[in-house]
């Protein structure tokens, strides 16, 4: 093992409270591979967190990465940590940066949650014109293929303000009756209790890169990045290789209604499934290859977009507003 050199390692990270506690995550297993290191973090409130409106708007949740990635590039900071699927799909990786390490891949479901108190359990529980909030496109699709009668509203903000929110103590325009967010950004905040209904992937297909937190920094920076390197994970290196591939094949932004999940089979096979859908979720396109005797990730990326692309997914993202 190479010592890190004696300098303080400055991680730059969005000033929410999940995206705290994802640092204190990296810098945890930063610190067993160097237990000495000394770390700085570097909290930034992004002009997307600041943004009350449609992200889509302001140009989309790469506006998340982006204020960031710029201090990266400048020398403000040596590395930062992103949630892969808040990074944009349809633009090459910034110039000088590199994703040094992907960590092991969380929980990739998405769950249900209900006010305190509700007596409901479950989606096939709420009653035909109940409010269910979340923020994706995807999911909002997913949901209106599964309960068309209900009625999807979007809510922003850190997930412990929506989790306010739905409990009442904030403010709505409108009184929700159910939630869906990510079980992985619920295990990481330590709520998951909340969950009440996990979908299983078959029913709600993961946003690409969901579960996954990148660790990127600057290409030259040696010293960082073999640091850095020590704490990726080969097998989610290689699905999220697949999912970005087909992401990108797509051109796809972080408001596309596009899902994708590729899993390692027991016998190290590659299994790659693609979805596009249109934002009511009565137009979708579904796609699933294996890696067959190649087993590439890149490779089954590339053909899981090209299949969608010819069942139509082009229009249906087009008609989404970017």
């Amino acid at each position: 093992m190479n010592e890190f050199p004696a300098r303080k390692l400055r991680i730059g990270t969005r000033s929410s409270p999940m995206a705290l506690a994802q640092v204190d995550q990296v810098s945890a297993l930063l610190r067993k591979v160097e237990p000495k290191i000394d770390i700085e973090v570097v909290p930034v409130t992004t002009e997307a967190d600041k943004w009350q409106g449609d992200l889509a708007q302001l140009g989309g949740k790469g506006l998340y990465v982006k204020e960031i990635d710029t201090m990266l590039q400048r020398g403000s900071v040596d590395c930062a940590v992103h949630c892969l699927k808040d990074v944009p799909g349809d633009q090459p990786m910034p110039k000088g940066l590199i994703f040094a390490a992907y960590l092991q891949r969380d929980d990739v479901r998405d769950v249900l949650l209900f006010p305190e108190g509700s007596k409901y359990r479950t989606l096939a529980d709420l009653p035909s014109g109940a409010q269910v909030a979340t923020s994706a496109v995807r999911r909002k699709a997913q949901v209106n293929r599964i309960r068309p009668d209900l009625n999807v509203v979007r809510v922003r903000g850190a997930v412990g303000t929506r989790i306010e929110k739905l409990d009442g103590k904030r403010k709505m325009d409108t009184k929700i009756d159910a939630m869906i967010l990510a079980r992985a950004g619920l295990e990481r905040l330590g709520v998951s209790e909340r969950a009440r209904q996990v979908f299983e992937v078959l029913d709600m297909l993961p946003a690409v890169g969901a579960g996954v937190l990148g660790v990127e920094c600057r290409k030259e920076d040696d010293p960082v990045v073999h640091l850095l390197s020590q704490l990726n994970h080969d097998r989610t290196m290689t699905e999220v290789t697949a999912e970005r591939v087909m992401l990108h094949g797509l051109r796809g932004h972080c408001n596309s209604p596009i899902a994708g999940h590729c899993v390692t089979d027991p016998d190290g096979q590659l299994s790659l499934r693609g979805m596009v859908f249109s934002r009511d979720g009565s137009k979708f396109v579904h796609a699933q290859f294996w890696g067959e005797s190649l087993n590439d990730p890149a490779v089954l990326g590339s053909r899981v977009a090209a299949e969608l692309l010819r069942q139509g997914a082009r229009d249906i993202i087009t008609g989404i507003p970017h």
